[in-house]
């Protein structure tokens, strides 16, 4: 999977995407516990279905590679008056921003989207503030359950679906540098899981991530 394949798949699905109505977000939004003045960074913002979910007295910015999807957001944010938020056309995997410019930053279903997700981590750590959250919502597969099986099947295919369907949390962990972060599974089934992870340095976070999977 690479750049250009999740581009063309997201044309595709700009119209028609609605995955985020997933109950994760609304978790992954409220774990944040957001206070008034802060700003948070939301990658693959796609068609703004998070973007009601934020308290209107903090600053959102919402990137994502794919403008059929940031021109579905913007009609969002002009329908409900938003605004408290600001999109930009950017490659997560090498956002524009300064060092140390969010409180939270948020990837939402983005992680196994992203051709290099390493990558991606990398930027959203160097963005946060010291002290401040990283948030990652994603589904993981489980190794050796029925579902990962048919998840193996449909991975040569992830160029035309615009995900990797085969997705190990802890090979994710490992890679990304995300050992300690707390592992929330996302009910009923748990298969989506929220990632919390307080970035090390600086003044303490105040409603920090806890530490410990579960």
């Amino acid at each position: 999977m690479d750049t250009a394949s999740v581009v063309s798949s997201y044309r595709r699905y700009a119209k028609v995407y609605v995955f985020g109505l997933n109950p994760g977000r609304r978790q992954a939004v409220q774990r944040m516990d957001l206070k008034s003045g802060q700003r948070v960074l939301e990658i693959g913002v796609g068609t703004g279905l998070s973007l009601p979910l934020y308290p209107p007295e903090v600053e959102i910015t919402g990137v994502d590679l794919t403008a059929e999807m940031l021109e579905q957001a913007q009609r969002r944010v002009d329908l409900l008056g938003l605004n408290n938020v600001q999109l930009h056309l950017m490659d997560a995997q090498k956002l524009e921003f300064p060092d140390n410019s969010f409180d939270k930053t948020v990837a939402m279903f983005v992680a196994s989207v992203t051709p290099d997700p390493v990558a991606m981590i990398r930027e959203m750590k160097r963005v946060t503030r010291p002290g401040g959250g990283i948030y990652i919502l994603n589904h993981f597969s489980r190794k050796g359950s029925f579902l990962s099986l048919a998840e193996k099947a449909l991975s040569p295919l992830s160029h035309l679906l615009g995900f990797e369907p085969l997705f190990y949390l802890d090979e994710f962990l490992e890679r990304a540098g995300m050992g300690g972060a707390e592992d929330i599974p996302i009910r009923p089934f748990g298969y989506w899981r929220l990632l919390c992870l307080q970035k090390k340095g600086g003044r303490p976070d105040p409603n920090p991530p806890r530490r410990g999977g579960r």
